[in-house]
């Protein structure tokens, strides 16, 4: 029979993120071979786990055609040289894919359906810009369900400054100066690096090359460089490329695993899952869907705000990042948020990028025995949030 299980993440890795366009390093590589290399680098990783033992491989797009079509959970695996028994899925969410991965295979361990999964996700925004492939439904205007700007996520963004007035230009381009600081300081630290699985890339002249690190990180970024910038999606607006996450390539995969299979296997897992939840908010401003899906996993968890000691917060633009902060009453710049920069330095690989919370945040939990709980949340397009609730094993009861 099978019983109600604890869910467990046990480790994750992914590929450094590279600049999507003709200039980015993965220019010539397949969108597929990065969440392919993702997940051979996990599986290297982690010995202990038999291939065969894998239930399920979840993997997310948001355009799932050409390279990212055909069922990428499956053609993923099978690539990966997984055996042929090891079934997979594809899955979108648009921003929140990874995410998604992980709450559905979540969602069948702890029913004790699985006992272990992959779950992550992919983009290449190069080859396959966000809604360059979709045909949205007229009656979605015509008929007034939405406005048109909320398809523009940037257009979304200058509406959370309309609607907040205390969220300034000048809040929202500190916060993206600070991202860039503390993502490089990461780097420097080596933070990143153990997480990261190399790809090999060919350049425009059929050179070889090595990606191993995220490519589009601007470390000297002043205010003053911010605030010379154009606002690209309104006259005289409030969002720029410097508070923006930038158009990302990149895949990033996770291993999940239920009690029962960490104990049989000697698992040493990273996190454990508490709770997740996903909200709908009107899609005109769709940055603030994380305050209510964080809501609703506090709720789920029977814990408050002031009980998470670690915000892994997706930075699709500043102002939703600090729309967020400002409704928990967290300063812009409280150590516990983000504290190795996030997607405006790092980059936003849309459905890939909810794994990547993750790995931060598991990676933090290690350090940080006297934090229990940890937050990884981000928004989405068309008007959602979502939020998941860790507890870090390695948790001592010690205040810090």
């Amino acid at each position: 029979m099978a019983e109600l299980s604890d869910v467990y993440f046990v480790d994750g890795m992914r590929t450094p993120f590279g600049r999507a366009g003709e200039k980015g390093m993965y220019w010539n590589t397949r969108a597929d071979d990065l969440a392919v290399k993702a997940t051979i680098g996990l599986m290297a990783r982690n010995p202990l786990v038999p291939a065969d033992r894998i239930d399920d491989v979840a993997i997310a797009a948001t355009s799932q055609t050409g390279e990212q079509g055909l069922t990428l959970g499956r053609s993923v695996a099978i690539l990966a040289g997984l055996p042929q028994t090891v079934p997979g899925f594809a899955i979108d969410r648009m921003c929140a894919g990874a995410m998604t991965s992980v709450t559905t295979m979540a969602g069948s361990i702890g029913v004790g359906m699985y006992d272990l999964a992959l779950a992550g996700g992919v983009e290449h925004m190069g080859h396959y810009p966000i809604g360059g492939n979709a045909d949205p439904n007229p009656r979605f205007v015509a008929e007034k369900m939405v406005d048109p700007g909320a398809l523009n996520m940037g257009v979304t963004a200058e509406r959370i400054f309309d609607r907040f007035p205390q969220l300034t230009k000048e809040r929202s381009d500190r916060f993206g100066m600070l991202s860039q600081h503390k993502a490089q300081a990461a780097y420097d630290a080596g933070k990143f690096q153990p997480d990261l699985v190399s790809v090999a890339t060919k350049g425009a002249d059929g050179a070889w090359g090595l990606a191993t690190e995220d490519e589009g990180r601007r470390p000297q970024t002043t205010m003053d460089d911010l605030a010379a910038l154009k606002t690209p999606f309104r006259p005289h607006g409030r969002v720029t490329a410097g508070t923006s996450s930038p158009l990302t390539d990149g895949a990033t995969m996770s291993l999940l695993a239920g009690g029962g299979a960490v104990k049989e296997l000697g698992l040493k897992p990273k996190m454990k899952l508490v709770s997740y939840a996903f909200a709908g908010v009107q899609p005109e401003i769709m940055g603030i869907g994380p305050i209510p899906s964080t809501e609703k996993a506090l709720r789920k968890a029977g814990l408050s705000i002031d009980d998470i000691g670690l915000f892994e917060l997706n930075e699709a633009f500043a102002v939703q990042v600090i729309s967020l902060l400002d409704h928990f009453g967290i300063a812009d710049d409280d150590p516990r948020v983000n504290q190795w920069g996030g997607a405006i330095a790092l980059g936003h690989p849309l459905a890939a990028s909810g794994v990547r919370l993750m790995i931060q945040l598991a990676a933090q939990f290690a350090e940080r025995p006297d934090v229990r709980y940890g937050l990884t949340a981000m928004c989405v397009g068309l008007g959602q949030g979502g939020s998941v609730i860790w507890e870090n094993p390695h948790y001592n009861g010690k205040k810090r």
